[in-house]
C-alpha cells in the first residue's frame, strides 16, 4: 500500500485561500474590462454627437470659436489660400 503524503491542514487552507482571492481579482478584473468596454463605447457616441453638433453650429454660424462659460463666440477669421 502506497503512503499518501499531505500537506499540513494550515498550508492546504492558505493556498487554497490564495486561489479563491486570485479567482475573485480576475473576475472583478473582468467586469472592470466589460464596464471599461462600454464606457469606451459612450464616449465615441458623445464624440460623435459632439462633431454633428459643432457642423450643425458652423453651419448656421460659419467658423467660431464659443466660449463655453457664457456661450459668447468670435469669428475665426479664414485666411484665402494661394495659389501659386
Amino acid at each position: 500500500m502506497e503512503v499518501v503524503r499531505q500537506i499540513t491542514k494550515e498550508q492546504l487552507e492558505t493556498i487554497t485561500k490564495h486561489q479563491k482571492d486570485l479567482a475573485t481579482l480576475l473576475s472583478n478584473i473582468g467586469l472592470l474590462e466589460t464596464q471599461k468596454h462600454a464606457l469606451l463605447h459612450q464616449v465615441a457616441e458623445v464624440n460623435r454627437n459632439s462633431e454633428e453638433f459643432k457642423l450643425e453650429l458652423e453651419k448656421e454660424y460659419g467658423a467660431i470659436n464659443i466660449d463655453l462659460s457664457d456661450g459668447s463666440y468670435t469669428e475665426i477669421e479664414q485666411t484665402p489660400n494661394q495659389e501659386q
